[in-house]
């Protein structure tokens, strides 16, 4: 093997390989620091060592910080979209099971993993740039919601309307989920669920009756 092909692969991992492990150790290492600590003590130094990597792998992953935490707020958000994919997939074809199953799929991402909750909904709001980032979000998530009621329910309602409803649905959604997680609202994850379902069947299945 010459000394191209040794730095290309190591022990059958590829260069490119274990970059991608260690951004994905110092994403892994940033929700930690962030459930302990807050976002104020995510530091190089600090981040590194929970890692256990050098700071040079920091530099060849991340310019900053805020890099660091806009990567974070990505990869949820697409775990996010996969989770409510799957689940409207194999849920009941009727409004009331795929919302139910779509909100259940995305609660439970942000809860069955206390960090992601508070790196999503408390962490996204901490400088301008990640709030312009998470709004940016918020507005994919409502498009979103935007074509998938439209092809469940067949609609023809104007696109205006639709996109307002989807946006005032998911922003909502995040307002709610940033109180309950912070303990100021008394539901069970189940019920809250729940209410959730009721309020997006009610405002889909109304603009469906308005245009059919």
């Amino acid at each position: 093997m010459d000394a191209v092909a040794a730095q290309r692969t190591y022990g059958g991992v590829s260069a490119q390989e274990r970059q991608a492990q260690r951004r994905i150790a110092l994403l892994d290492a940033a929700l930690d620091i962030i459930a302990a600590d807050g976002q104020a003590k995510l530091t190089v130094a600090g981040l590194c060592a929970q890692a256990g990597l050098n700071e040079r792998y920091y530099y060849e992953s991340f310019p900053n910080r805020d890099a660091v935490l806009e990567a974070l707020l990505d990869r949820i958000a697409q775990e996010l979209a996969a989770a409510i994919a799957g689940a409207l997939a194999t849920a009941d074809n009727d409004s009331r099971a795929q919302a139910h199953a779509a909100i259940g799929a995305g609660i439970a991402v942000l809860t069955d993993d206390p960090r992601k909750g508070r790196a999503a909904l408390v962490t996204s709001m901490a400088t301008p740039e990640l709030r312009a980032r998470t709004a940016s979000t918020v507005s994919g998530f409502a498009r979103l919601v935007a074509t998938e009621g439209t092809g469940f329910y067949g609609a023809t309602a104007p696109e205006p309307i639709v996109d307002f409803r989807a946006l005032y649905l998911v922003g909502g959604l995040v307002q709610t989920l940033t109180v309950w997680l912070a303990g100021d609202l008394g539901l069970t994850r189940a019920e809250l669920v729940d209410q959730i379902t009721e309020v997006f069947v009610l405002l889909g299945d109304d603009l469906a009756d308005r245009y059919r």
